[in-house]
Protein backbone atom coordinates (compact mmCIF):
# COMPACT_ATOMS: atom_id res chain seq x y z
CA UNK A 1 0.00 0.00 0.00
CA UNK A 2 1.54 3.81 -1.19
CA UNK A 3 0.79 5.42 2.16
CA UNK A 4 0.65 9.39 2.30
CA UNK A 5 1.76 12.04 5.54
CA UNK A 6 0.74 15.28 5.71
CA UNK A 7 2.64 17.18 8.69
CA UNK A 8 1.21 21.07 9.07
CA UNK A 9 1.09 21.27 12.86
CA UNK A 10 4.00 23.99 12.74
CA UNK A 11 5.15 26.97 10.14
CA UNK A 12 6.81 23.84 7.95
CA UNK A 13 4.92 22.19 5.16
CA UNK A 14 6.18 18.38 5.24
CA UNK A 15 4.90 15.48 3.23
CA UNK A 16 6.18 12.03 3.26
CA UNK A 17 4.93 8.72 0.87
CA UNK A 18 5.97 5.33 1.20
CA UNK A 19 5.70 2.67 -1.54
CA UNK A 20 4.17 -0.84 -1.45
CA UNK A 21 8.23 -1.12 -2.75
CA UNK A 22 9.33 0.38 0.65
CA UNK A 23 10.53 3.94 -1.21
CA UNK A 24 10.66 6.51 1.30
CA UNK A 25 10.60 9.90 0.00
CA UNK A 26 10.08 13.21 2.56
CA UNK A 27 9.93 16.74 1.42
CA UNK A 28 10.31 19.71 4.44
CA UNK A 29 8.88 23.70 3.01
CA UNK A 30 9.52 26.07 5.59
CA UNK A 31 7.60 28.65 3.57
CA UNK A 32 6.45 31.30 5.80
CA UNK A 33 3.44 29.44 6.77
CA UNK A 34 1.69 29.28 3.58
CA UNK A 35 0.48 26.10 4.23
CA UNK A 36 -2.17 26.27 1.63
CA UNK A 37 -0.15 26.96 -1.13
CA UNK A 38 2.46 24.89 -0.04
CA UNK A 39 0.68 21.51 0.79
CA UNK A 40 -1.09 20.93 -2.69
CA UNK A 41 2.02 21.98 -4.34
CA UNK A 42 4.72 19.24 -2.17
CA UNK A 43 2.45 16.85 -2.36
CA UNK A 44 2.21 16.96 -6.47
CA UNK A 45 6.21 17.26 -6.55
CA UNK A 46 6.69 14.05 -4.29
CA UNK A 47 4.14 12.19 -6.33
CA UNK A 48 5.44 13.01 -9.59
CA UNK A 49 9.03 12.27 -8.38
CA UNK A 50 7.95 8.62 -7.18
CA UNK A 51 5.86 8.05 -10.45
CA UNK A 52 2.71 8.13 -8.40
CA UNK A 53 -0.91 9.69 -8.97
CA UNK A 54 -3.29 10.84 -5.97
CA UNK A 55 -5.03 7.82 -7.05
CA UNK A 56 -2.06 5.36 -6.37
CA UNK A 57 -2.60 6.37 -2.60
CA UNK A 58 -3.76 3.60 -0.23
CA UNK A 59 -3.64 5.67 3.12
CA UNK A 60 -2.97 8.91 4.16
CA UNK A 61 -2.04 9.76 7.63
CA UNK A 62 -2.20 13.33 9.11
CA UNK A 63 -1.54 15.44 12.23
CA UNK A 64 -4.48 16.49 13.57
CA UNK A 65 -2.70 18.31 16.38
CA UNK A 66 -2.31 20.76 18.54
CA UNK A 67 -0.20 23.51 16.63
CA UNK A 68 -0.80 26.47 14.61
CA UNK A 69 -4.51 26.52 13.83
CA UNK A 70 -4.82 27.47 10.07
CA UNK A 71 -2.05 24.78 9.00
CA UNK A 72 -3.88 22.07 10.81
CA UNK A 73 -7.03 23.12 9.09
CA UNK A 74 -5.80 23.23 6.13
CA UNK A 75 -3.64 19.60 6.16
CA UNK A 76 -7.04 17.73 8.31
CA UNK A 77 -9.02 19.04 5.00
CA UNK A 78 -6.57 18.16 2.10
CA UNK A 79 -6.80 14.54 4.25
CA UNK A 80 -10.29 14.63 4.19
CA UNK A 81 -10.49 15.90 0.70
CA UNK A 82 -8.55 13.18 -0.66
CA UNK A 83 -9.73 10.50 1.31
CA UNK A 84 -13.35 11.48 -0.17
CA UNK A 85 -12.17 12.37 -3.79
CA UNK A 86 -10.30 9.09 -4.12
CA UNK A 87 -11.30 6.53 -1.82
CA UNK A 88 -8.36 5.97 0.41
CA UNK A 89 -8.17 5.03 4.14
CA UNK A 90 -7.62 8.37 6.73
CA UNK A 91 -5.42 7.87 9.88
CA UNK A 92 -4.48 10.65 12.43
CA UNK A 93 -1.42 11.06 15.24
CA UNK A 94 -1.27 14.08 17.37
CA UNK A 95 2.51 16.18 16.62
CA UNK A 96 3.01 15.60 20.22
CA UNK A 97 3.18 11.72 19.68
CA UNK A 98 5.27 12.39 16.06
CA UNK A 99 7.99 14.36 17.76
CA UNK A 100 8.06 11.42 20.82
CA UNK A 101 8.45 8.72 18.19
CA UNK A 102 10.91 10.82 16.08
CA UNK A 103 13.20 10.79 19.53
CA UNK A 104 12.39 7.03 19.91
CA UNK A 105 13.11 6.09 16.57
CA UNK A 106 16.81 8.19 16.92
CA UNK A 107 17.36 6.28 19.98
CA UNK A 108 16.58 8.88 22.83
CA UNK A 109 15.33 7.12 25.68
CA UNK A 110 13.99 7.51 29.11
CA UNK A 111 11.50 10.04 29.80
CA UNK A 112 10.95 12.91 26.65
CA UNK A 113 8.41 15.90 26.87
CA UNK A 114 7.02 17.19 23.41
CA UNK A 115 6.48 20.85 22.83
CA UNK A 116 5.14 22.50 20.18
CA UNK A 117 4.88 26.10 19.94
CA UNK A 118 1.76 27.75 20.79
CA UNK A 119 3.00 31.14 20.68
CA UNK A 120 1.66 33.77 23.34
CA UNK A 121 4.52 32.56 25.53
CA UNK A 122 2.92 29.03 25.30
CA UNK A 123 3.67 25.61 24.87
CA UNK A 124 1.30 22.38 24.05
CA UNK A 125 3.30 19.95 26.01
CA UNK A 126 2.93 16.33 26.53
CA UNK A 127 5.45 13.68 28.83
CA UNK A 128 6.22 10.20 27.39
CA UNK A 129 7.99 7.27 28.63
CA UNK A 130 10.30 5.81 26.29
CA UNK A 131 11.49 2.46 26.96
CA UNK A 132 11.01 -0.67 25.41
CA UNK A 133 8.08 1.30 23.91
CA UNK A 134 6.26 4.42 24.16
CA UNK A 135 3.98 5.40 26.55
CA UNK A 136 1.91 8.91 27.78
CA UNK A 137 2.99 9.68 31.39
CA UNK A 138 0.66 13.03 31.25
CA UNK A 139 -2.30 14.45 28.86
CA UNK A 140 -1.77 17.03 26.53
CA UNK A 141 -2.07 20.80 27.52
CA UNK A 142 -1.25 24.00 26.67
CA UNK A 143 1.06 25.44 29.62
CA UNK A 144 3.69 28.24 29.56
CA UNK A 145 7.18 27.23 28.64
CA UNK A 146 8.47 28.51 31.59
CA UNK A 147 6.30 26.54 34.13
CA UNK A 148 6.96 23.32 32.11
CA UNK A 149 10.84 23.84 32.55
CA UNK A 150 10.10 24.63 35.92
CA UNK A 151 8.23 21.31 36.60
CA UNK A 152 10.73 19.14 35.15
CA UNK A 153 13.19 21.28 37.17
CA UNK A 154 11.76 20.57 40.19
CA UNK A 155 11.35 16.81 39.69
CA UNK A 156 15.28 16.72 38.99
CA UNK A 157 14.50 13.85 37.31
CA UNK A 158 16.79 13.09 33.66
CA UNK A 159 14.53 14.22 30.53
CA UNK A 160 14.80 15.05 26.96
CA UNK A 161 12.69 17.86 25.47
CA UNK A 162 12.43 18.12 22.10
CA UNK A 163 9.75 20.13 19.31
CA UNK A 164 10.04 23.80 17.99
CA UNK A 165 8.62 24.87 21.42
CA UNK A 166 11.45 23.90 23.04
CA UNK A 167 13.72 25.93 20.09
CA UNK A 168 11.01 28.64 20.49
CA UNK A 169 11.87 29.15 24.28
CA UNK A 170 15.33 28.16 24.22
CA UNK A 171 16.59 29.95 27.38
CA UNK A 172 13.55 28.68 29.47
CA UNK A 173 14.34 24.93 28.71
CA UNK A 174 18.38 24.85 29.00
CA UNK A 175 18.29 26.18 31.97
CA UNK A 176 16.94 22.96 33.39
CA UNK A 177 20.17 21.30 35.15
CA UNK A 178 18.67 17.78 34.81
CA UNK A 179 17.55 18.40 31.07
CA UNK A 180 18.87 17.68 27.45
CA UNK A 181 17.32 18.90 24.06
CA UNK A 182 16.99 16.59 21.64
CA UNK A 183 16.38 19.05 18.19
CA UNK A 184 13.20 18.51 16.20
CA UNK A 185 11.63 21.07 13.94
CA UNK A 186 9.30 19.15 12.73
CA UNK A 187 6.86 16.78 14.37
CA UNK A 188 8.59 13.30 12.56
CA UNK A 189 6.86 12.30 9.14
CA UNK A 190 9.39 9.16 8.95
CA UNK A 191 7.44 8.41 12.25
CA UNK A 192 4.22 9.30 10.91
CA UNK A 193 4.69 6.60 7.88
CA UNK A 194 5.38 4.35 10.17
CA UNK A 195 2.38 4.76 12.40
CA UNK A 196 0.21 4.92 9.27
CA UNK A 197 1.26 0.98 8.62
CA UNK A 198 -0.14 -0.22 12.49
CA UNK A 199 -3.09 2.27 12.71
CA UNK A 200 -6.91 1.49 12.20
CA UNK A 201 -8.48 3.25 9.23
CA UNK A 202 -11.04 6.29 11.01
CA UNK A 203 -14.60 6.63 10.69
CA UNK A 204 -13.91 10.25 12.10
CA UNK A 205 -11.56 12.37 12.42
CA UNK A 206 -11.00 14.68 15.05
CA UNK A 207 -8.89 17.88 15.84
CA UNK A 208 -6.86 18.11 18.66
CA UNK A 209 -6.63 22.00 18.84
CA UNK A 210 -6.67 22.65 23.00
CA UNK A 211 -7.17 26.40 22.30
CA UNK A 212 -9.01 28.38 20.52
CA UNK A 213 -7.98 29.56 17.67
CA UNK A 214 -6.14 32.97 17.54
CA UNK A 215 -8.37 35.13 15.80
CA UNK A 216 -11.35 33.33 17.73
CA UNK A 217 -9.46 34.25 21.22
CA UNK A 218 -8.71 38.15 20.04
CA UNK A 219 -12.06 38.98 18.43
CA UNK A 220 -13.48 37.44 21.83
CA UNK A 221 -11.26 39.80 23.81
CA UNK A 222 -12.55 42.63 21.87
CA UNK A 223 -16.05 42.19 21.86
CA UNK A 224 -15.81 40.88 25.99
CA UNK A 225 -13.66 44.57 26.41
CA UNK A 226 -16.41 46.83 24.18
CA UNK A 227 -19.07 45.66 26.40
CA UNK A 228 -19.96 48.26 29.52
Amino acid sequence: MNILAIETATTACAVGVATTNEEELIHVVDDGQRHTEALALTISALLDELGLTPRDIGRVMVDRGPGLYTGLRVGIATALALAQGIGCELVGATSLELLANGAYDAGVRGTVVSCVDARRGEVFAQAFSLDDSLGELQAPKVRTARDVAEEWASLATPVTFTGDGVERYLDDFSAVANGRLFSQRVPSVHAALALARRREPLEVLTPLYLREADAVANFTTRTRSARP
